[in-house]
């Protein structure tokens, strides 16, 4: 049985699906099965459809009649084997990393629904788009106070950014409303949030999702069919917070959570001239097979890999990928003579090494004293990052032994052992492992 199903509706997506379905099944979590249902598509999705489930044993297609969005999701959920879910839509994409760090999340932290934060691209345009500032479980009331401070976000309302338990989803019946067209994802969320004890924020971008002209606005729907709609919704959400919230508490704040029905449902802007917007090419460097020897190969390709993994740690934690590579540096060398000492490790610029350390003080992931300059690292705040650095490695060590036998591994390991007191010795190292 697999770990993770990915529930993905497709309707006459034939120019955009190849990029989704390969996002999928190029994650670097492999345990998953990834259910497409063609929902009676008129174009060659369902030809693109069947070739992918003819070329991976992974990928299964449902084809149907159409019936809409709803009523596909619900059969996808009906026919998954996973523990877990995960939704796409048709034209957008996953991170390399997403279904890994939702899993890794929803396990370590035992959560019974993990919330991502996503890209969202415009164009040739993307910003990073979260909510929940906080890395910690979440009871569901606290979720519930996050969410009444922006209730429109698409953060809380979609399903794509979200990892649900199939369990959950079962024993109380939690479906999406296929007679509603408006916010029918939001008020999954709601019915499925209900029965939650434990959600998880993840503070890192899993999803690149796509604007489109698709809202009810754009479609021209009547204004009195539109209010009657979000009169509906409102409902719901009004019922959710009557479960949720003591009865003192839900009259002292009923005017904030009624200001919900004259909301429009919202992502924010993503424009050139916005702060934090990206073009989509710079999340992303295209490598070519280098020419040479194999060490110089897999040391840059290692290095590239590695700093992308640390890079997620540094999110995660709210750091740059410089301050995560100035904070390893800093605990390798746990006593240190000038800051010009961690540019030599790191390659850094003095400036940057010194820009970062401030970060890092500030956080409370390290503690210096300048007489010499010295630090100490593990402090209490820094477990998480440790936590999460180490995670780091251990993902390159799976992409080293990947396919492997135990064997092989068991070889490899020994080698690497060898390899590397051979480094130590000729660089002068002292192995601190012997004086602990």
């Amino acid at each position: 049985m697999p770990k993770v199903s990915v529930i993905v509706p497709v309707y006459n997506a034939e120019k955009v699906i190849e990029r989704c379905v390969n996002s999928i099944l190029n994650q670097e979590f492999r345990d998953l099965e990834l259910i497409l249902i063609d929902d009676g598509s008129k174009d060659r999705t369902a030809e693109i459809l069947d070739s992918y489930a003819a070329a991976d044993e992974r990928v299964r297609v449902i084809h149907k009649p159409n019936s809409g969005v709803s009523s596909t999701r619900n059969l996808g959920i009906d026919e998954a084997k996973g523990t877990f879910l995960q939704f796409l839509d048709a034209d957008d994409w996953i991170t390399e990393d997403a279904t890994k760090m939702l899993v890794r999340t929803a396990e370590e932290k035992d959560a019974d629904l993990v919330v991502g934060e996503f890209y969202r691209v415009v164009g040739d345009n993307l910003s990073r788009k979260g909510s929940i500032p906080a890395d910690r479980v979440l009871t569901r009331k606290e979720y519930a106070e996050y969410m009444k401070q922006s209730p429109a976000d698409y953060y809380y309302g979609v399903l794509w950014n979200k990892l649900y338990r199939k369990s959950i989803l079962d024993q109380y019946a939690v479906r999406l409303d296929a007679k509603v067209s408006f916010c029918e994802d939001f008020i999954f969320n709601l019915e499925y949030i209900l029965h939650c004890s434990r959600i998880a924020p993840l503070l890192l971008p899993v999803y690149y999702y796509v604007k489109t002209d698709g809202s009810l606005v754009a479609q021209n729907m009547n204004l009195e069919k539109l209010l009657a709609m979000k009169t509906s919704v409102y409902q719901y959400y009004d019922d959710f917070f009557r479960n949720v919230l003591d009865e003192e508490t839900y009259r002292r704040e009923r005017v904030d959570i009624a200001s919900f029905l004259i909301r429009a449902a919202s992502d924010e802007f993503t424009l050139p001239m916005v702060p934090g917007t990206k073009k989509v090419e710079e999340l992303s460097v295209e490598v070519k097979p280098l020419k040479g020897e194999i060490i110089p190969n897999v040391y840059r390709y290692s290095k590239m890999l590695y700093g992308q993994y640390l890079e997620n740690a540094g999110m995660l934690n709210d750091l740059s990928r410089s301050d995560v590579i100035v904070f390893l540096a800093v605990d390798a060398l746990k006593k240190t003579r000038s800051i010009h000492e961690i540019s030599l490790l790191t390659g850094l610029p003095e400036p940057a090494v010194l820009t970062s350390l401030q970060v890092l003080l500030r956080k409370g992931f390290i503690r210096l004293d300048w007489n010499p300059l010295s630090a100490s690292v593990r402090t209490e705040g820094a477990a998480g990052l440790i936590h999460d650095i180490e995670n780091a490695g251990n993902d390159l060590r799976d992409v080293w032994l990947e396919g492997m036998s135990e064997e092989e591994r068991r070889v490899l390991n020994n080698m690497l052992e060898k390899v590397l007191k051979r480094l130590e010795k000729r660089l002068g190292v002292e192995d601190d492992r012997n004086h602990s």
